[in-house]
Order: structure tokens, then C-alpha cells, then sequence
């Protein structure tokens, strides 16, 4: 039976109070508040630091967005100033913890009060960036993004990416005709202001249709990344340096590294991909150039958390936007796959980098693959809380 887990938009502990905000933060929390709901779910206290990177911290981003982008409407500004963000931030941090959102967000998804500042970028009110940019082009390319194709063949992301280097050339002498590359500094100041861009496309949609297309600009910068942290392999080196002597060692000790790194994280299958590569590069480098992958039949699930009960159930994530749900008659619930089994690819010797999720080797299903799993339902499996180190970190208190 699943384990049910309490609602995130009721009280956790029985007499929760309600959470006293500053009274000097002007967003129109009402306004966003489903937004608001949906972060707090998708941030769940005991879920956040197992779906951060998926889920939960692209999520946060995107309600940082929106609710600036609503309190442009007002006060015709698509920033705060430092002291106001601090109260701001401080809000939102209460709200989303009175509903169940774990409290270690800012530590998790690196989020401070600058989030709601312009930062570097020299433009921060809706006339100044609608005086810069293109905006009918902007919301041309941007209103309506295509999850399964943007990451690859951009539409949207160019667009934005050109209004933010127009707010940025209002910086005197930032950028010369004679440039050749970007700096870090100029690209500090472009990134600066690709959130004010983002805030001001925000204001320009509805909530739900911001969200939806800023969750699909955001998982492609997910998805181009393994977020796992690895270890020295030197001892899986040492037991597979001679897999013909030695192929069952060897995969007994590159199986308990697996299991150790999976712990970690659940992850999807793009980002499993650049696992696989990250980890077979790493090895490469320690002169075991034989696919072991393939000696050692390592899926890509195997990086991610496995199921309760198994370890040949790990659980990939799909590769475009989702969050968590919260049902009333089955608890805190996500979507992922357990019987994707797809082949780990070993990376040829000649790859000095991580390849794209853009030039797979594979096959990669933008959704999980249907299981039976689930009462012979054309459906993924729904993962309600059968993970070995979420049911741990539900027994504390």
C-alpha cells in the first residue's frame, strides 16, 4: 500500500499558525494564489531536496517571476529595491512553509531576496523595457512555446535573449563593435536582465500561461545537466581494469558506486543521459576504456532513487515540465517511470565533453514509457512515497 502523505495546503502540524507577514511587500499574493499553492506542492517539506532540481526549484523561479510580473501592473516596476525584496522574500518564505513547503528553499534552490532585484541590469520599469525592446516580436515567439521542441530548435529562448542584450546596451561602454566573445561581466549584466525580460513577458500573459512557458525555458536548462556530484571512481577503475579476469568484481563495485551516487536525487531521463556520460567519462580518464556499461547491463534509471523494495526500479522522471500533485484519495503523488530500461551509452573515447540532450545517442521518450505497474493502466507509475529515503524522512519528525 502507498504510504499517503498529509496535504501540503493544510497544516502539517495540527495547530500551524498563520504565518504573520511584514505588511511592506506589495505583491498581490491573492492574485497568484493558485501559483503560490502549486509551489508550496511542488516544494513539499519532505519531497523539495529529492525534486529540487526537477521540480521544486524551476517552479519557485517561475512564482518568482509571475508575482513581480503581477506587481508590475501596479507599480509599473519589474524589480524591488533591496530592502523591499528582503521583506518580500521573507513573505513568500513564510506563506509557501504555512503550506507545507519545506523551510530550507533558499538553501536548496539557491534562492536570496535578490531574486526579486534587477541585480546588474541598468532597466527596471515596464516603460524603460517597453521603450528597448521589441515587444510584439517578444510575445510573438514567446506566448506560446513548444515543450518538446524549444530546448533543441529555440523559438522563444533567441527572443528573449535579444530583448535582455538591448537592456543591457544601456550600460555606457558595457559592450565595443570590436568585441569577439562575451565576458563574464557583460554576460552577468545579459543574464540580469534576461529576468527582467522574463518578468515583463510574465506580466504580459495570464498566471497559468506564464507558468506553462516559463517551466518549459527552465527545463531546458534542467535537462543540459547531470546534477549528481560523483565521487572518485578510483576503486571502480581499480576492479575494472581487467574485466576478463575480474567482470564480476568489477560489477559488483560499479553497482555500489551506482547505488551510492542514486541517493541523491531523482533525476529524468535527459539528465540521466549526462549522468552516464559524466560517470563513463570519469572512468575513461582512469584508462578503462571497455564499455562496462554494457559488461554490467546499467540502465540509465539506475542514477536515479529507486523504488521501495527494489533496486532494479529507479525512477526517471519525464523530461518535460511537471509538478506534484496532491489528490485527496491517494496523498502527494508524481509521475515517473520504472520500467523505462534503457541502455546507459558508454561515451566514445573522443568526446571531451558531455553530449547534448540535443544529439542523443538514444532514443529518449519525452514521457515515462506506460507500465504495469498500475492495474494494467496505460499510465505511468505514480510514486507515492514508496522511495527508501523519503519513507525515512517521513518518520522524522
Amino acid at each position: 500500500m502507498p504510504l499517503l502523505a498529509p496535504s501540503p495546503t493544510h497544516p502539517l502540524t495540527p495547530n500551524r499558525p498563520v504565518p504573520v507577514l511584514s505588511g511592506l511587500c506589495a505583491f498581490n499574493f491573492s492574485a497568484a494564489a493558485h501559483i503560490v499553492s502549486e509551489t508550496a506542492t511542488d516544494c513539499w517539506s519532505k519531497l523539495a531536496p529529492y525534486l529540487g532540481n526537477v521540480i521544486c526549484c524551476p517552479q519557485l523561479e517561475t512564482m518568482f517571476h509571475i508575482l513581480i510580473g503581477e506587481s508590475s501592473k501596479v507599480n509599473g516596476q519589474l524589480a524591488l529595491n533591496t530592502t523591499i525584496a528582503d521583506y518580500c522574500f521573507s513573505d513568500v518564505q513564510r506563506i509557501l512553509t504555512s503550506e507545507g513547503a519545506n523551510e530550507s528553499l533558499p538553501l536548496i534552490c539557491s534562492a536570496q531576496p535578490s531574486n526579486f532585484t534587477e541585480g546588474s541590469c541598468p532597466v527596471n520599469s515596464v516603460k524603460e523595457v517597453e521603450q528597448a525592446i521589441n515587444g510584439s516580436k517578444l510575445l510573438t515567439d514567446c506566448k506560446t512555446v513548444d515543450p518538446v521542441k524549444e530546448c533543441c530548435n529555440p523559438v522563444c529562448q533567441p527572443a528573449i535573449s535579444e530583448a535582455a542584450r538591448r537592456l543591457a546596451l544601456k550600460v555606457p561602454g558595457l559592450f565595443s563593435p570590436d568585441d569577439v566573445r562575451v565576458s563574464p561581466i557583460q554576460q552577468s549584466v545579459v543574464d540580469d536582465c534576461e529576468n527582467v525580460v522574463l518578468r515583463w513577458l510574465a506580466s504580459q500573459l495570464t498566471s497559468d500561461k506564464a507558468k506553462s512557458v516559463l517551466r518549459v525555458l527552465f527545463n531546458c536548462n534542467v535537462n543540459r545537466v547531470c546534477p549528481l556530484i560523483f565521487p572518485d571512481p578510483s576503486e571502480v577503475a581499480r576492479n575494472c581494469a581487467n574485466t576478463v579476469k575480474n567482470a564480476t568484481k568489477c560489477c559488483m563495485t560499479l553497482d555500489n558506486y551506482i547505488s551510492g551516487v542514486q541517493q541523491q536525487s531523482l533525476i529524468t531521463n535527459l539528465q540521466g543521459l549526462n549522468c552516464a556520460a559524466s560517470l563513463g567519462m570519469m572512468l575513461q580518464k582512469k584508462n578503462i576504456t571497455e564499455n562496462v556499461y554494457n559488461l554490467c547491463h546499467v540502465n540509465l534509471k539506475d542514477f536515479s532513487l529507486q523504488a521501495f523494495g527494489s533496486q532494479d526500479a529507479g525512477c526517471l522522471l519525464r523530461s518535460l515540465p511537471s509538478d506534484v500533485t496532491d489528490e485527496t484519495s491517494s496523498g502527494i503523488s508524481f509521475t515517473c517511470d520504472l520500467n523505462d530500461n534503457i541502455a546507459a551509452p558508454w561515451p566514445p573515447v573522443s568526446h571531451a565533453s558531455t553530449p547534448s540532450s540535443c544529439n542523443k545517442p538514444i532514443t529518449m521518450p519525452a514521457f515515462p514509457a506506460a507500465t504495469s505497474a498500475w492495474n494494467g493502466q496505460s499510465q505511468a507509475f505514480m510514486i507515492i512515497f514508496l522511495l527508501p529515503a523519503l519513507c525515512l524522512a517521513m518518520m522524522m519528525p
